[in-house]
C-alpha cells in the first residue's frame, strides 16, 4: 500500500512534535524533503517575498521567471539528487553603521538562496522545539516587540539590575565545527549536513554570513546553550510564582535583569560569571567596553533593540516603564529620509511623498509602543517642514509657505503619511 505523500506544513508540524516529544531523538532522512519540488517552490516563495538584491551571478528573479521557474528549480532538484550541488560565493556588500564602521553582509545568489530556504524548513521545526522563552529574533510568531515586552514587564517586577551584554562581531565569528557538533546532536542525516557545510564554507571558514536565510537560524543554534543556562538559573532561583533573574535575546542583542534587592545581588554576579564562561565555550567574545551593568534605580538607562528603557513613577504613582527610540535611531530616520529629499529635490512632491511615506511608515511602526509621543512629534514636524520647503523651491521662493498649504491640506490632499498613533504598552 502507498501512502499519501504528506504536505509540507502537516511534515513540519509532524517534526516539531516527535522533537519536542524526544529532546534527544537523531533525525534521519529528511534529505529527501530538503529535494522536493514542494520543498523548493515553498523556498522560492520566500526569498521572492524578500526581494533582495541579485548575488554574485548576478542573476534576477525575473531574469529566472522569464527564463522558466519550473526549470530553474528542476535544476537545483536535480543537483541536490545527484550530490553535485556547489554553492557560489557570496556577495560581499558593505552596510554603513552609526559608528562609521561598516557591517559586511554576504548576499547569496538567488539559487542559493533557495537551497538554503528548503535546508530551513526542514530543520527549523527540529530545533525550535529546543529554543527557550527568552530567545525571540527571526523565530516564527515572535516579535522584537514581545521581547521588549518581556524585558519591560520584568522592570515592573522589580528587576532592577540589568546586565547589558554587547558581543563582539558576534556574526562574524561563530566557529563551524561547534556549529556543525550542535547540528548534529538533532541531525543523523549526512547529505543534510554536507550541504550545511559547503554553505558555511561559502561564507569564508568561520561566521555565518549576515544576509543568508538560514543564518538566523543558525545563530540561534549557536546560542541556545547560553540560553538554556539562563533558563536554568531563572528556575533554581525561583520561589513559587516569583522569578529573581529574568533575560531576552535578539539574536546577539542580550539583556538579563536581576531582581533589585540587596539579596540578589550575588545572583547578577553568578549570572555574568556563568554567561562569561558558557561564551567562552562557544569562542564568543564580549565587548567589554560596551557590556555593562546598569542600575535602574539609580536613574540609570540601558539600550535594547532601539529602544531606551528607563525606570519612572507611572500616574499613579506606582514605578514603571519609560521607553522611548534611542536618539540614534531618529537621527538615522532623518538622515535617510534627508537623503530622499536630497535625491529627489527637483521631483514633483506627490512623487517624493511617494518615496518617503513607506519609509516613515516602517519606522513608526516599529516604534509605535511606550512613550514615543514627543519623538513622533518631533519627526511629523521635521518631515512638514520639509515638504513645505520642497514646494517653496519649487516655486523658487523662500520660507515654509505656512499661509499657502494647511496642515490638513498636505495630509488630506498630498497623501502624506500621518499615523502617529501610540499602542497601549502592557507594562
Amino acid at each position: 500500500m502507498i501512502k499519501a505523500s504528506i504536505n509540507l506544513q502537516d511534515l513540519r508540524d509532524k517534526i516539531y512534535r516527535k522533537a519536542k516529544a524526544e529532546k534527544t531523538w537523531r533525525f534521519w532522512g529528511l534529505y529527501v524533503h530538503v529535494c522536493k519540488m514542494e520543498t523548493l517552490e515553498e523556498a522560492y516563495k520566500m526569498a521572492k517575498k524578500n526581494n533582495g538584491a541579485p548575488g554574485i551571478d548576478g542573476v534576477t528573479f525575473e531574469a529566472i521567471e522569464n527564463k522558466g521557474l519550473r526549470e530553474f528549480l528542476v535544476q537545483i532538484r536535480n543537483e541536490l539528487i545527484a550530490d553535485t550541488y556547489v554553492p557560489l560565493r557570496n556577495r560581499r556588500k558593505e552596510i554603513p553603521k552609526d559608528n562609521g564602521q561598516v557591517r559586511v553582509l554576504g548576499i547569496p545568489c538567488i539559487r542559493d538562496r533557495v537551497v538554503q530556504g528548503a535546508v530551513k524548513l526542514i530543520l527549523e521545526p527540529i530545533f525550535e522545539s529546543d529554543f527557550q522563552e527568552g530567545s525571540y529574533g527571526y523565530r516564527p510568531k515572535r516579535t522584537a516587540h514581545a521581547a521588549v515586552d518581556r524585558v519591560a514587564t520584568a522592570i515592573v517586577h522589580n528587576k532592577t539590575k540589568v546586565i547589558d551584554v554587547d558581543l563582539k562581531a558576534y556574526f562574524d565569528n561563530v566557529r563551524h565545527d561547534l556549529l556543525l557538533k550542535k547540528i548534529a546532536e538533532r541531525v543523523d542525516d549526512g547529505q543534510v549536513m554536507r550541504v550545511l557545510k559547503l554553505m558555511l564554507k561559502a561564507s569564508g571558514k568561520r561566521g555565518v554570513p549576515q544576509g543568508g536565510v538560514i543564518s538566523p537560524l543558525l545563530s540561534n543554534i549557536y546560542l541556545n546553550e547560553v540560553d538554556k543556562m539562563l533558563e536554568r538559573a531563572k528556575e533554581v532561583t525561583r520561589q513559587g510564582r516569583y522569578t529573581y533573574i529574568e533575560y531576552a535575546r535578539f539574536a546577539d542583542d542580550l539583556v538579563i535583569l536581576v531582581d533589585g534587592f540587596r539579596k540578589w545581588d550575588w545572583l547578577a554576579k553568578a549570572a555574568h560569571k556563568r554567561l562569561l564562561e558558557e561564551f567562552d565555550k562557544l569562542d564568543v567574545h564580549i565587548n567589554v567596553d560596551k557590556t555593562r551593568v546598569v542600575d535602574l534605580t539609580k536613574d540609570e538607562t540601558f539600550i535594547f533593540l532601539s529602544f531606551d528603557f528607563r525606570r519612572s513613577k507611572t500616574l499613579r504613582g506606582k514605578w514603571g516603564v519609560r521607553l522611548t527610540p534611542k536618539m540614534k535611531a531618529r537621527t538615522v530616520l532623518l538622515k535617510k529620509l534627508k537623503e530622499e529629499f536630497r535625491r529627489h529635490h527637483s521631483q514633483p512632491v506627490d512623487r517624493v511623498i511617494y518615496l518617503i511615506n513607506p519609509i516613515l511608515r516602517g519606522w513608526v511602526n516599529y516604534f509605535r509602543i511606550g512613550q514615543s509621543s514627543r519623538c513622533f512629534g518631533y519627526v511629523r514636524d521635521w518631515v512638514e517642514k520639509k515638504i513645505r520647503r520642497h514646494m517653496m523651491r519649487a516655486r523658487k521662493l523662500h520660507g515654509f509657505g505656512w499661509d499657502k498649504w494647511s496642515r490638513v491640506w498636505l495630509y488630506e490632499v498630498l497623501g502624506l503619511y500621518n499615523d502617529y498613533k501610540i499602542k497601549h504598552f502592557v507594562a
